[in-house]
């Protein structure tokens, strides 16, 4: 396999992207950027810093003072100014306030740039919302992953229920609709699929099928 392979997932909330795209790197071996995590790291230091997420000139000026740093290991831990957030940043109140924060032009500016240099490092597998529309736009594959309504919403109860929150399914289903909203209309770096991007739908699909197919698609990018 090429050793500099990028490849970039996208698609919404509870589609899996985070899981399959950590296990495809581990297969790999290849390097895992949570893009997500960067922009989830953003939310939660404007809440606690009592900055208005509807506050766009305070979140800009904030964002260029912070430091996030992604863990080179299987831990994957996620540190926001020093201070590890790899679970904080999994909060409801967290999942509400991040579609708010990374519609702001200047706060996706600065995390792509941050994310594109991390690519520059070698071969990686990155999801989001806009690695192949934006991030990676020359990416060796992109795949857009995507499932049900209901299966999304449930995929993501049992990820906050299993992290010990205690949060109803409906509370769930509601946050994902309005934030399906926002990344789909906003005027930025809105949620949709590349050009050329091969969409796979993951209802009902186990992580180890889904995972197996992408491992296949590339097969393509091997040496010789």
């Amino acid at each position: 396999m090429k050793k500099q392979i990028k490849v970039a997932i996208d698609g919404p909330a509870g589609a899996g992207k985070s899981t399959i795209a950590k296990a495809v790197a581990k297969r790999l071996g290849i390097f895992y950027v949570d893009t997500g995590a960067m922009y989830r790291a953003i939310a939660l230091k404007s809440l606690r810093s009592n900055i208005p997420i509807d506050q766009e000139e305070e979140v800009g000026q904030m964002v260029q003072k912070t430091e996030i740093i992604l863990e080179h290991s299987e831990a994957r831990r996620v540190f926001c100014d020093g201070e590890e957030v790899t679970e904080a940043i999994r909060s409801p109140e967290v999942s509400r306030a991040v579609s708010k924060i990374a519609a702001y032009p200047v706060v996706r500016d600065r995390l792509v740039q941050l994310q594109r240099q991390e690519a520059e490092r070698g071969a990686v597998i990155m999801d989001g919302r806009d690695i192949g529309t934006i991030v990676l736009p020359e990416a060796d594959l992109k795949i857009f992953l995507t499932a049900s309504p209901e299966e999304r919403a449930h995929r993501r109860w049992l990820e906050l229920c299993n992290s010990g929150r205690e949060v109803s399914l409906i509370e769930v289903q509601q946050d994902m609709e309005k934030r399906d909203r926002q990344d789909s209309e906003r005027e930025v770096s809105p949620l949709v699929p590349a050009n050329d991007a091969l969409i796979l739908d993951t209802t009902g699909l186990s992580i180890q099928e889904i995972v197996e197919q992408i491992i296949a698609l590339t097969l393509v990018f091997k040496e010789g």
